[in-house]
């Protein structure tokens, strides 16, 4: 039988007999993968889909835009048009900035563009709801529409005058909602503003009898679209006030709503990878014995080294890998929402890019490797003879933890004793209880913020979306990884049990009673939980100021004392049950199936 038959054959079986593991390692692989693979397309993605909306829109390459009026002004947009660069323009248009409330009182700066009743040949808003502009009727930029919670048919009121919605739009001639204001007297194009629309003559009447303030804009299409920024430089120099917008800058705006959005993901993807590699780990090692056994089958039928560790480690990079492809395709299905939270642009699902489908084969690959390679390296260098008489791997011995368990509690001495044996696996556990805490830390922190409303003031009754945006990410990922973790606290308390049954059942004959047997093995899981649980809290404020602005608000120190004692709690009580579990095997049982 060749070498890959044998493989073909062992790694499926083995998949067989170990399902539960199996899919922990797929479920973990998988949650891991998507978010770090998410967080790396965003910007790639809120790039592509500002190109097809650019694309379905006829998205201007320039935008100019002056605040002043005059002969001046519209002298210098002439010559914008008739330059040789520029294949076709539309406008001069008008852009009124005026504050739009709606029939439940949410209100908003908004700008208005005066756009004819039949759109040109460059920026083209696309209607997705309604139809186009009418005289004495407003259409809406779908992103702000939505804010608003609005939609056609509903009534509007722009500087006191009620507006009915005719049409939901998009375009990419301005950023996504909130930054309509390309220029104004508000600032520029960071304001939190809404788009809308209006015929020609309304946007006049709306600017002259209310006396607002007024901007004229020219959108250009170039013969080279690459060439935005020489034709602004050329231009740049001109004696009337003109700003330029082209659409690399138009794309790069787009990103801004994401600038927390990429930390969080792709930090949160390697915690849950570090917390998929101690799960997997501990999974391994309970499993160590067996693997000696079947490194000793094959060393005895003449397998090499090699042969033994494709096999050892195939049963957990498939899963792996089947994990990477799953992450994958997740990502490729929610990356639009969480590039786009804003409704502002169109588009279809874009993948994720090729670093990050690099980045993510790469932490499965790890996930697998990492946790397993040592228990395969052991079991491989362990002697033919010996692999195949060997049972449960068996801790040495330490004089002063015997010494030093033996004035404790029944509970406490078994608890100490579990954990004094497994010094790799205390690290491992405390590592996941301090990752867990982190999240938790980085959740409370997010919510201590205060949140500014968009408008003029920050009083407006509209979310901040990107701090909206950033609240949802960042408890999607925390919710991950307590999910992760449960299942790590339930492993830990499964294999420590599985491994000190003999112990436990000698304990039982001794006098100590399952009750005793229970709460020491949940001792032995919470001893490491305590101080990865506090320095998870520093470890947390440590990780987000290298994200956070420098006004920054601290939580309070009693939610980061509620978010420890709360760990303790959970961890007591997701370990009561598997350690009764184990602490109900009949004693003798136990020991015939050891001496056996």
């Amino acid at each position: 039988m060749g070498s890959a038959v044998l493989v073909v054959r062992l790694v499926p079986a083995a998949l067989r007999r170990h399902r539960a593991q199996s899919a922990m390692l797929l479920l973990a692989v998988t949650v891991a993968t998507a978010m770090m693979s998410l967080g790396l397309s965003l910007g790639g993605v809120s790039d592509a889909l500002y190109g097809q909306t650019r694309a379905a829109t006829a998205g201007p390459d320039v935008v100019a835009l002056s605040g002043e009026t005059g002969p001046a002004v519209a002298s210098a947009l002439a010559s914008l048009a008739d330059d040789p660069g520029v294949a076709a323009h539309h406008g001069p248009y008008r852009i009124v900035y005026a504050d739009l409330t709606t029939r439940d009182s949410a209100s908003s700066p908004v700008v208005v563009h005066g756009f004819a009743e039949e759109p040109g040949a460059v920026n083209r808003p696309l209607v997705t709801s309604g139809h186009w502009v009418q005289p004495g009727g407003t259409v809406l930029e779908r992103g702000f529409a939505t804010a608003l919670g609005v939609g056609v048919g509903d009534r509007v009121t722009i500087a006191g005058r009620p507006y009915p919605v005719v049409g939901i739009a998009v375009t990419a001639a301005t950023s996504v909602y909130p930054w309509a204001a390309q220029i104004g007297p508000y600032g520029g194009p960071s304001d939190y503003t809404g788009l809308a629309w209006m015929t020609r003559s309304d946007a006049r009447t709306l600017a002259s009898s209310h006396d607002l303030p007024v901007t004229t804009a020219l959108d250009l299409k170039l013969r080279d679209p690459a060439g935005t920024e020489a034709f602004i430089d050329a231009h740049r120099l001109s004696a009337t006030r003109v700003t330029f917008h082209s659409w690399q800058f138009q794309a790069r705006q787009d990103t801004v709503i994401l600038r927390n959005s990429q930390p969080i993901l792709v930090v949160g993807g390697w915690l849950l990878g570090f917390l998929a590699v101690t799960g997997v780990a501990a999974l391994a090692a309970g499993r160590a014995a067996e693997q000696t056994r079947r490194a000793g089958l094959l060393k005895a039928v003449g397998a090499g080294p090699g042969l033994i560790i494709t096999v050892l480690l195939a049963e957990y990079l498939i899963p792996a890998l089947a994990g990477d492809a799953l992450g994958l395709l997740i990502t490729r299905l929610a990356a639009p929402a969480a590039a786009s939270p804003t409704a502002s642009r169109i588009g279809d699902a874009v993948g994720p890019t090729a670093a990050a489908i690099v980045a993510a084969t790469v932490l499965a690959v790890a996930v697998a490797v990492l946790s397993t390679l040592r228990p395969a390296l052991r079991a491989m260098r362990t002697a033919t003879v010996t692999a195949l008489t060997a049972t449960a791997y068996r801790p040495r011995r330490r004089a002063w933890v015997t010494a030093l368990s033996a004035w404790l509690p029944t509970p406490l001495l078994l608890g100490l004793r579990l954990t004094a044996r497994r010094p790799g696996r205390v690290v491992l556990q405390a590592c996941s209880t301090a990752t867990t805490v982190i999240a938790i830390v980085a959740v409370l922190t997010l919510h201590a913020q205060p949140e500014r409303g968009y408008g003029l003031d920050g009083s407006s009754v509209l979310p901040n979306l990107r701090g909206v945006h950033d609240r949802r990410l960042m408890l999607a990922v925390t919710v991950l990884l307590i999910a992760l973790a449960v299942v790590n606290t339930i492993t830990f308390t499964w294999t420590t049990a599985m491994e000190a049954r003999a112990n436990m059942a000698v304990a039982r004959t001794l006098g100590a009673t399952p009750g005793q047997i229970t709460a020491g093995l949940s001792t032995a899981q919470l001893l490491p939980a305590l101080p990865g649980a506090v320095v998870g809290v520093p470890a947390g404020i440590g990780l987000l100021s290298l994200f956070a602005a420098g006004n920054a608000v601290e939580p309070p120190s009693s939610w980061l004392l509620g978010a420890v004692l709360a760990t303790l709690l959970a961890t007591a009580a997701l370990t009561a049950l598997p350690a009764r579990l184990a602490a109900r095997r009949p004693v003798a049982q136990v020991l015939s199936a050891e001496a056996a």
